[in-house]
């Protein structure tokens, strides 16, 4: 493990347990030029974020640079000093590993890292050729992710708007298709920034047409039916209500009384108040309208149920007369427990065509029940490997865009279901071929219990305070250094730190090509020069449609 050039540069001068602080070698002292030349790349000795070798006794650290300063004595000669971090070291077969085991003294020697020696690391630790970038202060030293370790042990990504969260996630998937063509994903698509059409136009998805599946949740349908109780608890009970109680009980028992009565010909066993089998909504509705209704002795006495689902009845006919909520609450294709099979084929990408990325377009959903439907398509992708007798045959791995919207932290009632899904997922989700992708700009708003189980970050810009304190204290203690560098990272640019990488480390995201449907709205062109005329009239006709 030999560096380029046999000078060292410098010398260590103190030692902690989480860093090192060497004197760098004066032009005085040995002629070294503050440029050196490391391969194809002139790296500045000392420069943030470059990495250095420390030599002692035979043993090898290579750690990063953190800061660099310089002191003056009485007689105004300056002294270079660096802070390192130490990222671990190598063995005596010359292969990479994390941790320090044997700690260097003052004295030891700093030297530079050839070219060929950082890139063997990142390469070495990939099993599959996954690679993904570039280091950002290696030009020419590609970046590998573990394949296994960051589709397996869960993943985040994270930054603040327009710091390329979806770049960044396209680009991970279109290398994932190029690697390993036999890859199943699923993205849960907040704004179309995946799948075929967006507003004002025509376009196509970023990942290849023979190898993705773009489907509107309109479309799809995701049916009232596969909803658990707790679901149907949140879309039609106002917690509110001094009824609510009397609403749940009656909901229960109304619910599994007509899931066994409608599929009792199917011979499917056990059927409980959470089973995913068919019942007939309207026939829901009529019970509650009767118990609502009911009178004895022709009407002059009011039975104990009269009056109590009025705010019930009220809340479940508008949604039912609304054709937003259509899709979940009046299927046209899954209208009997068969058309699951259906479903769950489309869903995971075995339906026809089939695909290796199902592109799910959430954004005509109704922000009400985002919380809902984000809990089903989880349940979904947690049920269908948990059944699978071959589910380690058939991992599959699971994209949640804008994920403090639906997996916040705290206890809102409102989120309870979907968040608890997505936690469960993170928790055992990786027994049965499951992985996750956290995707989110504010992470200090995420599920603390979602982002601890993440085995991998990818860190974009980000600038909020919070976020970064958040983050920090998820993070292992030798990684927290790396994020003074949050703030200044370029579009696109990423922190990686976790389970994927062999050491905390700053690269460029591979530009995806093409890219997704999420470029920045051209503002000061189309105010200076105008854009197309707009239709109010068709405006209008779509909002009332509810057509995008």
């Amino acid at each position: 493990m030999e560096a380029e050039n046999s000078s060292a540069l410098g010398r260590l001068v103190e030692v902690t347990s989480d860093s090192f602080v060497a004197k760098l070698y004066s032009e005085r002292d040995t002629g070294l030029a503050s440029e050196k030349m490391i391969g194809m790349d002139k790296v500045r000795i000392g420069q943030v974020g470059s990495y250095l070798l420390v030599k002692q006794s035979g043993h090898e650290l290579l750690c990063t640079v953190e800061s660099m300063w310089v002191e003056s004595d009485a007689n105004n000669y300056e002294t270079h000093k660096i802070r390192l971090v130490p990222l671990g070291e190598f063995n005596k077969e010359k292969n990479f590993e994390r941790g320090i085991t044997h700690f260097p003294t003052t004295g030891a020697e700093l030297h530079l890292v050839s070219t060929w020696n950082l890139e063997r690391i990142f390469s070495d630790y990939s099993e599959v050729y996954y690679k993904v970038g570039k280091l950002s202060a290696f030009k020419s030293i590609d970046m590998y992710l573990d394949a296994s370790n960051f589709f397996g042990r869960h993943a985040a990504v994270l930054g603040q708007t327009g710091s390329g969260k979806s770049w960044t996630v396209a680009s991970l998937i279109q290398a994932a298709l190029h690697y390993m063509p036999n890859a199943h994903i699923i993205v849960m698509d907040m704004h179309g920034e995946y799948g075929d059409k967006k507003t004002d136009s025509l376009v196509t998805s970023p990942f290849p047409a023979n190898k993705v599946r773009c489907l509107d949740a309109l479309d799809l349908e995701m049916p009232y039916w596969l909803l658990t109780y707790s679901d149907l608890c949140e879309i039609f009970v106002n917690p509110d209500d001094v009824n609510a109680s009397v609403q749940l009980a009656f909901l229960r028992n109304t619910l599994d009384e007509l899931r066994r009565k409608t599929n009792e010909h199917l011979s499917l066993g056990h059927i409980t108040v959470d089973s995913p089998v068919y019942f007939s909504l309207d026939e829901l509705h009529d019970r509650f309208v009767e118990a609502n209704q009911a009178t004895s002795d022709f009407g002059r006495i009011k039975d104990p149920l009269f009056g109590k689902f009025d705010q019930f009845l009220v809340h479940m006919q508008s949604l039912m007369s609304d054709g937003r909520y259509d899709f979940m609450l009046k299927p046209k294709q899954r209208t009997s427990t068969e058309t699951l099979v259906d479903l769950m084929r489309d869903f995971v990408g075995l339906g026809n065509p089939q695909a290796n990325v199902t592109v799910l377009n959430l954004s005509a959903v109704p922000f009400d029940v985002i919380p809902t439907v984000t809990a089903l398509i989880g349940r979904l992708a947690l049920e269908f490997n948990f059944w699978n007798p071959k589910c380690l045959e058939f991992p599959i791995w699971l994209v949640c865009e804008e994920a403090q919207d639906y997996i916040p932290r705290g206890d809102n009632p409102r989120f309870k279901e979907s968040r608890r899904i997505m936690e469960r997922i993170s928790t055992i989700g990786r027994k049965y071929g499951v992985g996750l992708c956290v995707v989110s700009q504010r992470p200090a708003d995420v599920s603390e219990t979602v982002l601890a189980q993440c085995g991998t970050f990818l860190c974009l810009r980000i600038s909020n305070p919070d976020d970064q304190a958040y983050l920090r204290a998820m993070v292992p203690d030798a990684a927290r250094d790396t994020f003074s560098s949050l703030t200044a990272l370029g579009r696109g640019e990423v922190v990686a730190m976790g389970a994927a990488v062999p050491m905390p480390v700053r690269f460029q995201v591979n530009p995806p090509n093409p890219p997704p449907n999420s470029r920045d709205v051209d503002f000061a062109n189309k105010w200076r020069e105008g854009g197309d005329e707009i239709d109010v009239e068709e405006l209008v006709s779509h909002w009332h449609k509810q057509l995008r």
